[in-house]
């Protein structure tokens, strides 16, 4: 969850590292902190609250320059955010800083021994231990990536350690179990980042380091050993988004550019998916079709939006394939004793690659011997690494904390997915799959038209700045949208708003409703199956109760004009792709309210990115 920067090189290490801090700010904004190697000593600052708190405490008392150093931000764990708390920290002699991701499951044991042996320890953290320890290595007469080697022996849990020692600047060190890590490869310069755009302003060339490692960067080289000590092998790669990716581009906030991105992010993942023959392709696949037809049931497994975007991939897959599906909570998955064999496909859905809950739901899978096909957005994580394939969302980077372009990005791989399955196994012919790959090609230009309308959407927003609570109704592939409407509202506006599948309006949910309680309903498109009539009739049972009436219909449907307070328009698609245009005016709505309540609305509070401990 946190941020980590590290750096060696000519530069001023202070001015690399405040500015990675900056783009990773959105992973950890509880403290933050900056530890330099100079002089032979250790100089430092660490501040509770955002970033901008340490940038004034340091323009107020400036560190001494210096050419390698690390940086956090910090997501608390173990103990309030405080100053006392925040990262770095440093031993009884400040011989080392180390800054952290993630939990050392036994640190309270490892700070016994050493308040047993008199050490006074500072913080309530599960840090300041290791530092303690990695200190005492280094005393001991051990250079620091022996230190860290002999350290990471002693703990347990997921973690990614960086440390300097301030009689060396030649060295960083870090460690990474379970937690996530990446090198960027400079000229004269190394990086360290928990994600590339801590590095990405200077360097596009990268590293991925494999689990259980420790790497060393200095000037000239990276060295990368196994928590054995053996030399091992880090994978390089080629960054292909730039800098201004990771800006506002104009926008008040990352999460608008972001919403206004999904046209090109949808089509960004369509990319590439088909043969010359018309054949889908998924590159990273990496299961035989033999493997893919012995599948039987599949298990979807995610969180948060991730998690509906799920619900939506079971209605497209059972549709086009008639295989069963599950879709599971990653946090519940592993605890309730799930039946998989060899002839279960889980799906593993995260935008990041590192949610702790679908990693360990993941490894689970692979011990009953069930295949892994993992929806990502980050190339290297770790997640896809452990996984038997990949699907690539290809978003581009997500700043904001609420998911949007990832939600979208994660239902076009999902379909990719469920149409892949069927040209597999049969169940449907290649000129449906045609039929249905075209209809995915155009939704880039339908959700630019469902965007260049948002103004009727901001204007809705302006009309419940003093709403306290919001329902969402859907039916079908609608009844995840509305949860993720809902979710949006709550991670945002923070005020109460459910979700519901409107059949159940009447076995208790209906008790809600009351005079002016606005009501969004995702109606579906007019079908064979009376879908959209029967979401018409849950409509009607409500406004007859007083609520107000806000109604996603396709074009053309006129029937729902007497039923509604407020219409807003969606492009025709079918029912199973409607998800991918009626989500974005909820996303919308929410940023536009969620900013007319002066909410900060790339940080809400509480939450981070990516939940990277369970």
């Amino acid at each position: 969850m946190c941020g980590i920067v590290g750096y060696v090189g000519e530069k001023q290490a202070q001015d690399v590292v405040i500015a990675g801090l900056r783009r990773l700010e959105y992973r950890g904004y509880d403290s933050a902190g900056v530890a330099l190697v100079a002089g032979g000593v250790i100089a430092s600052d660490k501040r509770a609250g955002k970033l901008a708190n340490l940038e004034k405490a340091i323009a107020d008392h400036p560190l001494p320059g210096s050419t390698i150093g690390i940086g956090h931000t910090r997501w608390a764990t173990h103990g309030a955010p405080t100053d006392a708390n925040a990262h770095p920290h440093s031993g009884g002699v400040r011989r080392v800083a180390v800054v952290h991701n993630g939990i050392i499951e036994n640190f309270a044991e490892l700070r016994g021994e050493l308040e047993a042996a008199d050490h006074v320890l500072l913080s309530e953290t599960d840090t300041e231990v290791a530092a303690q320890l990695l200190e005492l290595l280094v005393l001991s007469g051990l250079d620091l990536t022996a230190a860290m080697l002999q350290l990471v022996a002693r703990l347990e849990g997921a973690f990614t350690l960086v440390a300097v020692d301030a009689h060396d600047r030649s060295r960083v060190v870090a460690a990474r179990r379970n937690s996530p890590l990446v090198v960027g490869i400079g000229e004269g310069e190394n990086f360290l980042g928990s994600d590339v755009s801590a590095f990405i302003e200077h360097t596009r060339e990268a590293m991925e380091l494999g689990q259980d490692q420790v790497v060393t960067i200095t000037r000239d080289g990276v060295e990368v050993l196994n928590f054995d000590g053996t030399p091992a092998e880090g994978r390089r790669y080629h960054v292909d988004w730039d800098l201004s990716a990771a800006e506002k581009d104009g926008h008040d906030w990352f999460m608008r550019k972001e919403i206004h991105e999904q046209p090109r992010a949808v089509a960004d993942s369509l990319l590439g998916r088909r043969t010359p023959e018309g054949h889908l392709h998924l590159d990273e696949m990496r299961l035989s079709d033999q493997e893919l037809r012995d599948v039987d049931k599949v298990i979807i497994i995610a969180c948060g939006t991730s998690f509906y975007a799920g619900m939506v991939a079971k209605y497209a897959i059972e549709h086009w394939t008639r295989v069963p599906v599950e879709v599971e909570l990653a946090s519940e998955f592993r605890y309730r004793d799930p039946i998989l064999d060899y002839s279960t496909l889980v799906v593993a859905i995260s935008q990041s690659g590192e949610t702790a809950d679908t990693l360990q739901a993941i490894r689970h899978a692979r011990t009953q011997r069930s295949k892994v096909l993992a929806i990502c957005n980050t190339n290297g994580s770790t997640i896809p690494r452990e996984s038997d394939a990949v699907i690539y969302t290809h978003a581009g980077p997500e700043i904001g904390v609420a998911s949007t372009k990832g939600f979208l990005t994660q239902l076009v791989a999902c379909y990719l997915l469920a149409l892949y399955l069927a040209q597999v196994k049969g169940t449907r012919y290649g000129d449906e799959i045609d039929q249905v790959m075209q209809q995915l090609e155009a939704i880039p230009e339908q959700v630019q038209r469902v965007l260049d309308d948002a103004a009727q959407v901001y204007d809705m927003a302006a009309d419940h700045v003093g709403t306290r609570s919001v329902l969402f109704l859907g039916r079908h592939a609608g009844y995840p949208v509305a949860l993720e409407g809902a979710l949006k509202l709550k991670e945002l506006a923070y005020i109460h708003a459910e979700g519901f599948a409107a059949g159940e309006l009447k076995h208790g949910p209906i008790a809600l409703i009351e005079e002016g309680l606005p009501v969004l309903c995702v109606v579906p498109p007019a079908g064979r199956d009376q879908l959209r009539d029967k979401m018409v009739s849950g409509i009607q049972e409500v406004r007859a109760r007083g609520a107000r009436t806000i109604c996603l219909v396709e074009d053309g449907d006129d029937a729902i004009t007497p039923y509604a307070d407020v219409i807003i328009r969606l492009p025709k698609v079918p029912v199973l792709l409607q998800p991918l245009v009626a989500v974005v005016p909820l996303q919308l709505f929410a940023c536009e309210l969620a900013t007319l309540m002066g909410h900060d609305v790339d940080q809400p509070r509480n939450l981070a990115k990516s939940v990277t401990v369970e």
